[in-house]
């Protein structure tokens, strides 16, 4: 697991990190495709976010932040886990109206 420094105080900035990590390690240009997000909800109350960044020809590429452990966990298009970051702070998480 990597552990990362960066002092992630929002979830603007949690955006931010992963739309770039990413981008990165697919070689994509940042913030040139769409990126979605959905609150996961475990027994009605948030637990997380599933991020997707829509990539070129239809590929997707995700990552999950998990509130409870505080981590988010980066997937390929074909769904296999290339990293882990443990962040040192732990963003708001605001319920979606």
């Amino acid at each position: 697991m990597t552990d990362v420094s960066e002092r992630i105080q929002s979830l603007c900035e949690l955006r931010e990190y992963i739309n770039q990590t990413i981008c990165s390690h697919e070689e994509l240009e940042i913030n040139a495709f769409q990126m979605t997000e959905r609150i996961l909800l475990r027994r009605g109350q948030p637990c997380g976010i599933f991020f997707c960044v829509h990539g070129p020809r239809l590929v997707k590429f995700s990552a999950i932040w998990e509130t409870e452990t505080n981590t988010i966990l980066f997937y390929s298009s074909t769904g296999e886990r290339y990293l882990r970051i443990k962040l040192r702070h732990r963003p708001a998480l605001a319920r979606a109206a």
